[in-house]
């Protein structure tokens, strides 16, 4: 199993999730947050174009994560997967696509690909994240929650490698422009997780088998990849450097598990 993120913040979010048994390779694209020209030079960049994805993936509503998400799904005829709620939320249950409802704590499988959503707190219709598997490896997706929860901490455990938020550092955003109303959303509990909130969450969870760390979801305006590094290296006792921070232009390159 390999993966890459094609960009990750406030202004976009795609991750591809791709799994090779023998001659089938099945690809799975998680979230559509950017226009569908702007999709395509990602994947270009990625050595991928829309004919080699099996499947797209919705987290939520949020325009950063569902874009353009229907218009690709119709382009590229791609089954889409999703909650009921996020599908009410954002429209695609009027017939226009091939929509698959997810349901949280049911897995299921898309080609070679094992799949577990589960429920967050996050001020969305029906929020679900994922961890994703080809039957040995494990890798967790955490992009948008307002607070850790033990079912959080439990789903995550195990992993061979976390994508795990780290939106804002809670000085930089108490000193920011953004109104007061925005501030309380962002640091809510069904907003986004600080840094050091992050860090606690990590510090929680089984991290024995765990290769690869990256945060993600970064405020670019309230939060810089240094601190965002910091947070996490200090719970696994590494330094900031041997972290990675996925970026809003460039995402993070493949990774190998």
């Amino acid at each position: 199993m390999r993966f890459t993120s094609l960009g990750s913040g406030s202004e976009g979010n795609a991750l591809v999730v791709e799994v090779s048994e023998g001659a089938s390779t099945t690809r799975v694209l998680l979230d559509c947050g950017f226009s569908v020209r702007e999709l395509q030079r990602r994947l270009l960049r990625a050595g991928l174009d829309f004919s080699d994805l099996d499947a797209l993936i919705v987290t939520h509503e949020h325009t950063d994560h569902v874009g353009s998400a229907l218009t690709l799904a119709r382009k590229a005829r791609l089954p889409v997967f999703m909650s009921w709620g996020t599908a009410l939320a954002c429209g695609a249950d009027d017939g226009s696509i091939d929509l698959r409802i997810l349901w949280a704590g049911d897995p299921l499988a898309i080609g070679d690909i094992e799949i577990h959503p589960y429920t967050v707190p996050h001020d969305a219709r029906e929020p679900l994240q994922f961890v994703f598997s080809d039957g040995d490896a494990r890798l967790g997706v955490l992009t948008d929650t307002g607070c850790p929860t033990p079912h959080i901490v439990e789903m995550l455990g195990g992993a061979d490698a976390l994508v795990l938020e780290c939106n804002h550092d809670r000085e930089m955003l108490a000193a920011s422009r953004y109104p007061a109303s925005l501030k309380r959303r962002i640091a809510g509990d069904l907003g986004h997780l600080a840094n050091d909130a992050a860090a606690h969450l990590l510090a929680q969870i089984d991290r024995s088998r765990m290769r690869h760390l990256i945060a993600a979801h970064l405020s670019q305006q309230n939060n810089t990849p240094e601190l965002a590094k910091a947070a996490l290296a200090q719970v696994v006792g590494a330094a900031a450097g041997d972290i990675v921070a996925a970026t809003q232009a460039d995402g993070f390159d493949w990774r190998t598990l």
